[in-house]
């Protein structure tokens, strides 16, 4: 479904498990700071206001959206890191540089999230214009950044 049909910061309150023990890792492109401070700041309330403590809430930043499967990948090699969430922001632009980064940044989270049978989630904004990415970030269509906190919630309850 299209986040133009549907807010992202609204979600169902099925399959989400106490997580006060659980530790979280937000991985943090630096890459389009406003949206994704704005990311970051929603999926930190989100598993706040869930019950995680701000001791088991661990932030890295890394320099863009192609870095943060490396990022991700050294936070899953923590055993006591219990799910890690990408934060990013890819905005279209002239050249196939766009389609190369979002190709690269999904199935490096994917492949990640494999290799350590955790969940590593993709809160990776690829709109085509600023505008859409703050409706994103915040804005009239919520926060993705909230949708990538339940998403790791909800996955550790599967």
């Amino acid at each position: 479904m299209a986040s133009n049909e549907k807010n992202l910061s609204e979600y169902s309150s099925t399959n989400i498990k106490p997580i006060g023990e659980r530790k979280f890792a937000i991985v943090v492109s630096e890459w389009n700071e406003e949206i994704t401070e704005a990311l970051y700041h929603g999926a930190y309330s989100t598993l706040i206001q869930h019950g995680a403590s701000k001791q088991n809430i661990i932030r890295k930043n890394v320099p863009g959206s192609f870095e943060l499967t490396l990022g991700a990948q050294w936070m899953a090699q923590d055993n006591s890191i219990d799910a890690v969430i990408c934060i990013g922001c890819v905005i279209q632009g002239e050249t196939k540089h766009f389609d190369f980064i979002c190709d690269a940044v999904a199935h490096g989270i994917t492949n990640v999230s494999l290799k350590y049978n955790k969940p590593i989630i993709f809160g990776v904004l690829t709109p085509n214009t600023k505008k859409q990415a703050l409706d994103r970030s915040g804005g009239k269509y919520g926060n993705k950044g909230d949708e990538a906190a339940i998403t790791a919630i909800k996955m550790l309850g599967f």
